[in-house]
Protein backbone atom coordinates (compact mmCIF):
# COMPACT_ATOMS: atom_id res chain seq x y z
CA UNK A 1 0.00 0.00 0.00
CA UNK A 2 1.50 3.39 -0.98
CA UNK A 3 2.08 6.15 1.55
CA UNK A 4 -0.95 8.36 2.08
CA UNK A 5 1.32 11.37 1.55
CA UNK A 6 4.88 11.44 0.26
CA UNK A 7 6.77 14.69 -0.34
CA UNK A 8 10.33 14.71 -1.65
CA UNK A 9 12.52 17.82 -1.93
CA UNK A 10 9.48 20.07 -1.74
CA UNK A 11 10.18 23.73 -2.49
CA UNK A 12 7.91 26.75 -2.79
CA UNK A 13 9.03 30.31 -3.51
CA UNK A 14 6.81 33.39 -3.56
CA UNK A 15 8.90 35.93 -5.49
CA UNK A 16 11.79 36.57 -3.08
CA UNK A 17 10.24 34.71 -0.13
CA UNK A 18 11.09 31.03 0.39
CA UNK A 19 8.18 29.20 2.04
CA UNK A 20 9.54 25.66 1.64
CA UNK A 21 13.16 24.73 1.07
CA UNK A 22 13.54 21.04 0.27
CA UNK A 23 11.09 19.43 2.70
CA UNK A 24 10.80 15.64 2.81
CA UNK A 25 7.70 14.26 4.54
CA UNK A 26 5.74 11.05 4.56
CA UNK A 27 2.48 9.96 6.15
CA UNK A 28 2.05 6.21 6.12
CA UNK A 29 -1.21 4.33 5.66
CA UNK A 30 -3.37 4.75 8.75
CA UNK A 31 -0.78 7.01 10.39
CA UNK A 32 -1.50 10.21 12.30
CA UNK A 33 1.32 12.73 11.85
CA UNK A 34 1.55 16.09 13.61
CA UNK A 35 3.09 18.99 11.68
CA UNK A 36 4.62 21.59 13.99
CA UNK A 37 6.48 24.84 13.51
CA UNK A 38 6.34 28.57 14.27
CA UNK A 39 4.24 30.99 12.22
CA UNK A 40 5.69 31.34 8.74
CA UNK A 41 7.54 28.02 8.92
CA UNK A 42 5.75 26.70 5.81
CA UNK A 43 3.18 24.36 7.41
CA UNK A 44 0.08 25.76 5.71
CA UNK A 45 1.89 26.04 2.37
CA UNK A 46 2.83 22.37 2.57
CA UNK A 47 -0.76 21.43 3.42
CA UNK A 48 -2.14 23.47 0.52
CA UNK A 49 0.30 21.87 -1.92
CA UNK A 50 -0.76 18.44 -0.69
CA UNK A 51 -4.41 19.12 -1.42
CA UNK A 52 -3.75 20.83 -4.77
CA UNK A 53 -4.51 24.45 -3.88
CA UNK A 54 -0.91 25.61 -4.37
CA UNK A 55 1.62 24.42 -6.94
CA UNK A 56 5.13 23.53 -5.77
CA UNK A 57 8.13 25.34 -7.25
CA UNK A 58 10.20 22.14 -7.14
CA UNK A 59 10.04 18.64 -5.73
CA UNK A 60 7.24 16.10 -5.87
CA UNK A 61 4.20 15.20 -3.79
CA UNK A 62 1.99 12.14 -4.13
CA UNK A 63 -1.26 11.32 -2.36
CA UNK A 64 -2.01 7.61 -2.16
CA UNK A 65 0.32 7.07 -5.08
CA UNK A 66 -1.22 9.80 -7.29
CA UNK A 67 0.22 13.27 -8.01
CA UNK A 68 -1.06 15.83 -5.50
CA UNK A 69 -3.67 18.07 -7.12
CA UNK A 70 -4.73 15.47 -9.68
CA UNK A 71 -8.39 14.51 -9.89
CA UNK A 72 -7.63 11.05 -8.50
CA UNK A 73 -5.75 12.52 -5.52
CA UNK A 74 -8.42 15.14 -4.78
CA UNK A 75 -11.12 12.47 -4.66
CA UNK A 76 -9.25 10.68 -1.85
CA UNK A 77 -8.33 13.81 0.14
CA UNK A 78 -10.30 15.60 2.85
CA UNK A 79 -9.26 19.12 3.86
CA UNK A 80 -10.11 21.63 6.56
CA UNK A 81 -8.48 25.03 6.13
CA UNK A 82 -7.38 27.09 9.12
CA UNK A 83 -9.67 29.96 8.12
CA UNK A 84 -12.91 28.70 6.59
CA UNK A 85 -16.39 30.14 6.25
CA UNK A 86 -19.73 28.44 5.68
CA UNK A 87 -22.85 30.43 4.61
CA UNK A 88 -24.50 31.74 7.75
CA UNK A 89 -27.99 30.93 6.51
CA UNK A 90 -27.20 27.25 5.80
CA UNK A 91 -27.98 24.49 8.27
CA UNK A 92 -25.44 21.84 9.21
CA UNK A 93 -27.25 19.33 7.00
CA UNK A 94 -27.28 21.77 4.07
CA UNK A 95 -23.53 22.45 4.42
CA UNK A 96 -22.76 18.75 4.27
CA UNK A 97 -25.18 18.22 1.39
CA UNK A 98 -23.41 20.94 -0.61
CA UNK A 99 -20.02 19.39 0.02
CA UNK A 100 -21.35 15.96 -0.92
CA UNK A 101 -22.25 17.42 -4.32
CA UNK A 102 -18.81 19.05 -4.63
CA UNK A 103 -17.08 15.78 -3.69
CA UNK A 104 -19.50 13.72 -5.81
CA UNK A 105 -20.29 11.58 -2.81
CA UNK A 106 -23.32 9.32 -3.02
CA UNK A 107 -23.47 8.78 0.73
CA UNK A 108 -26.73 10.69 1.02
CA UNK A 109 -28.57 11.34 4.28
CA UNK A 110 -26.97 8.33 5.98
CA UNK A 111 -23.46 9.71 5.47
CA UNK A 112 -24.48 13.16 6.71
CA UNK A 113 -26.08 11.73 9.83
CA UNK A 114 -23.06 9.53 10.56
CA UNK A 115 -20.60 12.41 10.22
CA UNK A 116 -22.63 14.78 12.38
CA UNK A 117 -22.83 12.07 15.05
CA UNK A 118 -19.09 11.49 14.77
CA UNK A 119 -18.33 15.15 15.60
CA UNK A 120 -21.03 15.45 18.26
CA UNK A 121 -23.50 17.53 16.24
CA UNK A 122 -26.41 15.11 15.85
CA UNK A 123 -28.77 17.56 17.54
CA UNK A 124 -27.64 20.46 15.32
CA UNK A 125 -28.74 18.99 11.97
CA UNK A 126 -31.17 21.84 11.29
CA UNK A 127 -29.28 24.55 13.13
CA UNK A 128 -28.02 27.45 11.02
CA UNK A 129 -24.31 28.18 10.92
CA UNK A 130 -24.85 31.78 12.10
CA UNK A 131 -26.46 30.42 15.29
CA UNK A 132 -23.57 28.06 16.05
CA UNK A 133 -20.67 28.73 18.36
CA UNK A 134 -17.17 28.83 16.87
CA UNK A 135 -16.51 25.41 18.34
CA UNK A 136 -19.61 23.93 16.67
CA UNK A 137 -18.59 25.48 13.35
CA UNK A 138 -15.12 23.96 13.76
CA UNK A 139 -16.57 20.52 14.32
CA UNK A 140 -18.86 20.97 11.31
CA UNK A 141 -15.74 21.82 9.30
CA UNK A 142 -14.14 18.55 10.36
CA UNK A 143 -17.30 16.69 9.34
CA UNK A 144 -17.17 18.15 5.83
CA UNK A 145 -13.51 17.11 5.52
CA UNK A 146 -14.59 13.49 6.03
CA UNK A 147 -17.19 13.42 3.24
CA UNK A 148 -16.60 10.71 0.66
CA UNK A 149 -14.48 8.50 2.98
CA UNK A 150 -11.10 10.08 2.13
CA UNK A 151 -7.91 8.04 2.58
CA UNK A 152 -5.98 11.15 3.65
CA UNK A 153 -7.32 13.99 5.79
CA UNK A 154 -5.45 17.30 6.05
CA UNK A 155 -6.43 19.33 9.12
CA UNK A 156 -5.06 22.85 9.54
CA UNK A 157 -5.50 23.97 13.19
CA UNK A 158 -8.70 21.93 13.73
CA UNK A 159 -8.87 22.57 17.51
CA UNK A 160 -8.04 26.29 17.53
CA UNK A 161 -11.59 27.39 18.43
CA UNK A 162 -12.51 24.50 20.70
CA UNK A 163 -12.88 24.33 24.47
CA UNK A 164 -11.33 21.39 26.38
CA UNK A 165 -14.43 19.23 25.86
CA UNK A 166 -14.39 19.99 22.14
CA UNK A 167 -10.68 19.17 21.89
CA UNK A 168 -11.33 15.83 23.57
CA UNK A 169 -14.05 15.14 21.01
CA UNK A 170 -11.58 15.84 18.21
CA UNK A 171 -8.94 13.58 19.84
CA UNK A 172 -11.45 10.75 20.04
CA UNK A 173 -12.42 11.40 16.43
CA UNK A 174 -8.78 11.24 15.30
CA UNK A 175 -8.31 7.96 17.14
CA UNK A 176 -11.45 6.63 15.45
CA UNK A 177 -10.10 7.62 12.02
CA UNK A 178 -6.80 5.88 12.77
CA UNK A 179 -8.77 2.78 13.71
CA UNK A 180 -10.48 2.92 10.32
CA UNK A 181 -7.16 3.13 8.52
CA UNK A 182 -7.54 6.81 7.56
CA UNK A 183 -4.27 8.78 7.44
CA UNK A 184 -4.18 12.27 8.98
CA UNK A 185 -1.75 15.17 8.70
CA UNK A 186 -2.49 17.46 11.64
CA UNK A 187 -1.15 21.01 11.53
CA UNK A 188 -1.46 22.44 15.03
CA UNK A 189 0.04 24.85 17.56
CA UNK A 190 -1.46 22.91 20.48
CA UNK A 191 1.54 20.74 21.29
CA UNK A 192 -0.14 18.99 24.19
CA UNK A 193 -2.85 17.75 21.81
CA UNK A 194 -0.30 16.57 19.26
CA UNK A 195 1.67 14.75 21.97
CA UNK A 196 -1.44 12.90 23.11
CA UNK A 197 -2.69 11.65 19.76
CA UNK A 198 -0.01 11.62 17.04
CA UNK A 199 2.05 8.60 16.02
CA UNK A 200 4.85 10.79 14.67
CA UNK A 201 5.75 14.47 14.71
CA UNK A 202 7.50 16.52 12.03
CA UNK A 203 8.87 19.94 13.02
CA UNK A 204 9.59 22.50 10.31
CA UNK A 205 11.25 25.90 10.62
CA UNK A 206 12.18 28.40 7.91
CA UNK A 207 10.86 26.02 5.28
CA UNK A 208 13.01 23.05 6.34
CA UNK A 209 12.46 19.91 8.36
CA UNK A 210 14.51 20.22 11.55
CA UNK A 211 13.30 17.14 13.45
CA UNK A 212 10.96 14.19 13.17
CA UNK A 213 10.11 11.10 15.18
CA UNK A 214 7.61 9.83 17.71
CA UNK A 215 6.72 12.23 20.54
CA UNK A 216 8.58 9.90 22.89
CA UNK A 217 11.71 9.98 20.73
CA UNK A 218 11.77 13.79 20.65
CA UNK A 219 11.23 14.28 24.37
CA UNK A 220 14.38 14.15 26.49
CA UNK A 221 14.69 12.79 30.01
CA UNK A 222 14.89 15.31 32.86
CA UNK A 223 16.51 13.26 35.61
CA UNK A 224 15.15 11.91 38.89
CA UNK A 225 13.58 13.61 41.93
CA UNK A 226 13.48 11.83 45.28
CA UNK A 227 11.40 13.15 48.17
CA UNK A 228 13.21 12.63 51.45
CA UNK A 229 12.72 13.65 55.04
CA UNK A 230 15.16 16.50 54.38
CA UNK A 231 13.39 17.76 51.28
CA UNK A 232 13.46 16.92 47.58
CA UNK A 233 16.80 15.70 46.22
CA UNK A 234 17.28 16.26 42.50
CA UNK A 235 19.53 14.24 40.20
CA UNK A 236 19.17 15.97 36.80
CA UNK A 237 21.51 13.60 34.92
CA UNK A 238 20.18 10.34 36.36
CA UNK A 239 18.25 7.78 34.30
CA UNK A 240 15.35 5.57 35.36
CA UNK A 241 17.54 2.48 35.83
CA UNK A 242 19.68 4.36 38.36
CA UNK A 243 16.77 4.86 40.77
CA UNK A 244 17.35 1.73 42.95
CA UNK A 245 21.01 2.62 43.51
CA UNK A 246 20.16 6.25 44.34
CA UNK A 247 17.49 5.21 46.83
CA UNK A 248 19.84 2.65 48.44
CA UNK A 249 22.54 5.29 48.78
CA UNK A 250 20.22 7.83 50.40
CA UNK A 251 18.84 5.22 52.82
CA UNK A 252 22.41 4.23 53.73
CA UNK A 253 23.12 7.88 54.46
CA UNK A 254 20.17 7.96 56.86
CA UNK A 255 17.52 9.65 54.69
CA UNK A 256 13.88 8.59 54.82
CA UNK A 257 12.34 8.11 51.36
CA UNK A 258 8.76 9.27 50.73
CA UNK A 259 8.54 9.28 46.96
CA UNK A 260 10.43 8.94 43.70
CA UNK A 261 9.66 10.65 40.39
CA UNK A 262 11.37 10.09 37.06
CA UNK A 263 11.26 13.48 35.35
CA UNK A 264 10.59 13.63 31.63
CA UNK A 265 10.33 16.65 29.39
CA UNK A 266 7.36 17.51 27.21
CA UNK A 267 6.95 17.91 23.49
CA UNK A 268 6.73 21.65 24.14
CA UNK A 269 10.17 21.58 25.78
CA UNK A 270 11.61 19.72 22.79
CA UNK A 271 9.91 22.07 20.35
CA UNK A 272 11.25 25.20 22.02
CA UNK A 273 14.72 23.72 22.23
CA UNK A 274 14.69 22.92 18.50
CA UNK A 275 13.19 26.09 17.05
CA UNK A 276 15.12 28.46 19.34
CA UNK A 277 14.38 31.88 20.76
CA UNK A 278 12.13 33.02 17.91
CA UNK A 279 9.34 30.69 19.03
CA UNK A 280 9.64 31.90 22.61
Amino acid sequence: MPDALHAVGLCKTYRAAVALDGVDLRVGAGELVGLLGPNGAGKSTLTKIACGLVRATAGSVTVLGRPAGSTAARRRTGYLAELFRFPGWATADEVLRLHQRLARSDGGAAERAELLALVGLSEATRKRVEAMSKGMQQRLGIAQALIGEPGLVLLDEPTSALDPAGRRTVRELLEELRGRGVSVLLNSHLLSEVELVCDRVVIVDHGRTIAEGTPHDLVSAGGVEIETGNGVRRFPDAARDEVPALVARLVAEGDEIYGVRVVTGTLEDAYLRLVGKDAR
